[in-house]
Formats: structure tokens, C-alpha cells, sequence
């Protein structure tokens, strides 16, 4: 369990956090409905979350299958979570059996993933999942993602060839440094009009997310239509938990 003072520390966290969403959004003319938060909760107690529930935010996101597929089931189905890490096909029947009302997997990068997502959901009867194509916009060897100049041929595979799979947009994870963000973050502006154009979509059927706790302000100036806030709203990750 999370000691009292960090238990009651996140309400307000996440109120700041989203006032903060609600300003960026006003400044790129948009509202702050028209944005997604999803709080990150890996290596978070379930008592954190039941707190941010209870005060009625709704989306939560975790990194590791093996934590998700055990706090899921305690608790309350009207969840959406996220799956916001880097998924092995290997794991995708655990995932989809244990969080039957997984929202979204953020982000997709290879075609065996993919193949083996679509037929996961087709085998246990879900509904189609939607599926955001995880993008590396920074070129940084150590992050999952897909090369932009490989995006829209991707991107055909999941929307033609994987009828289980919503496609639903785009992800990047931008640099540590975030001064280097807005490239970033261009790049990945860039891919989706390449692919809205190539799949003849308008942007408003690919969603972007881009933005994390240190830089999502910036990131929803520029269009992003979800962030995935973690440290911000919860504090420093327990990293000895898995």
C-alpha cells in the first residue's frame, strides 16, 4: 500500500494535470474533451488508481502484461485501459483473455504483432481492438517503433490485412531531451498526413499520441489527440516492480 501522504497527493495531481491539458488544448483552439489522458499507473498500487476513479477519470495505462492482467480483474470493468509498452506476439492471448475490455494497444510496430493481435481477438469473440502504429520519430536505437519512411505501407497491412484490428492513428515517443521534441513531433504530423493521404482518410480518422509528463503541453499544441501522463500524476516509478 502507498503511504497516506502519496495517496492523498494524487487527486490534486491529477486536477493540475488536467487544467494544464485544458490551457494547451484552448491555445491550439481546441477543447479539452478533444484530448485523451491516460494515466500511466505501472508500478502503482491498485489504491491509487481506485482514487482517480473515484473522482471519475476513467483511462489508466500499463506497460508490463503481467501487471495489467492482475489489476485489471480487481477492478471496475468500465476501465479503458491502455496497453502503452512494447507488446511480444508471444503475449497477446494473455493480455486479450485477461483485460477482455482492453481499449486500445499503444503502439503496433512489427506485422507478426499485428497477425497475431487480429487473430487473438478473432479466436476469443472480442470486438475488434483498436490499435495505434507506434512510430520511432527519434531514431534512437533503444526505442520500439517503425521507421517513418516505413509507416504507410504499415500502416495498409493493419487497416487491409488484420479485419480484428481498428487502426486507429499514430504514437511517438519523443526524445529524453525535450528540446528535440517538436522534430519529433513534426515527424509524426508528417507520417499521418502520408497516410491519411495513401489510405484516403481525413486526419480526423488517425488520432495522434504524443506527449508524456514532461512535454504534453507542447505536444498537444501541436495536434496531439491523447498523452500518456505518468510521473506527473502518480510521482517517481517503483522500478523494482514489475
Amino acid at each position: 500500500m502507498a503511504t497516506p501522504a502519496v495517496e492523498g497527493a494524487v487527486v490534486p495531481a491529477l486536477r493540475a494535470v488536467l487544467h494544464r491539458v485544458r490551457i494547451a488544448a484552448e491555445r491550439s483552439g481546441r477543447r479539452a474533451d478533444d484530448v485523451r489522458v491516460v494515466a500511466v499507473s505501472k508500478t502503482k498500487p491498485l489504491a491509487l488508481i481506485d482514487q482517480l476513479y473515484g473522482v471519475g477519470h476513467r483511462c489508466f495505462g500499463e506497460n508490463y502484461v503481467q501487471e495489467i492482467i492482475e489489476k485489471a480483474p480487481q477492478l471496475p470493468e468500465d476501465i479503458q485501459w491502455h496497453f502503452v509498452g512494447h507488446l511480444q506476439s508471444n503475449k497477446a492471448k494473455a493480455l486479450l483473455t485477461a483485460v477482455p475490455h482492453l481499449a486500445m494497444v499503444q503502439g503496433v510496430d512489427t506485422e507478426k504483432v499485428a497477425n497475431n493481435l487480429d487473430r487473438v481477438v478473432s479466436s476469443i469473440g472480442r470486438k475488434p481492438l483498436k490499435v495505434l502504429v507506434q512510430v520511432n520519430t527519434s531514431g534512437e536505437a533503444s526505442k520500439s517503433g517503425l521507421n517513418p519512411s516505413e509507416c504507410v505501407e504499415f500502416v495498409k497491412h493493419v487497416k487491409l490485412g488484420c479485419p480484428n484490428l481498428v487502426f486507429s492513428g499514430l504514437m511517438t515517443i519523443g526524445m529524453p531531451d525535450y528540446t528535440s521534441t517538436t522534430e519529433n513531433f513534426k515527424t509524426l504530423l508528417n507520417c499521418r498526413a502520408e497516410v491519411c493521404k495513401a489510405l484516403e482518410i481525413t486526419e480526423s480518422q488517425c488520432e495522434l499520441s504524443m506527449g508524456m509528463s514532461g512535454d504534453f503541453e507542447q505536444a498537444i499544441e501541436m495536434g496531439s489527440t491523447s498523452v500518456r501522463i505518468g510521473t506527473t500524476i502518480f510521482g517517481p516509478r517503483d522500478y523494482s516492480k514489475k
